[in-house]
């Protein structure tokens, strides 16, 4: 029996999002890519979602105000 991460009610849903959505938040922001908030590679949610160094993930989390609200992240192979 295998316990995964994003079954827990206290884990947000974490996702690997395409080149295109990335190149539309680069372009909403004016930020570079490397300019993402990091998370190591070896975070025990990135291993779960398959995600490699270079992948850029979108977190949705609940919000009272707003319903929901995302947060992304560049997948790092060290901490910068």
């Amino acid at each position: 029996m295998t316990f995964k991460l994003l079954d827990h009610d206290s884990v947000p849903h974490h996702e690997i999002i395409g080149n295109e959505e990335v190149a539309v938040l680069l372009e909403k922001y004016a930020i570079d890519k490397e300019q993402f908030p990091k998370i190591r590679f070896d975070d025990p949610i990135v291993f779960e979602i398959g995600a490699k160094i270079g992948d850029v993930i979108k977190i949705t989390r609940k919000s009272q105000t707003a319903e929901e609200s995302f947060y992304y992240r560049l997948v790092i192979d060290a901490v910068i």
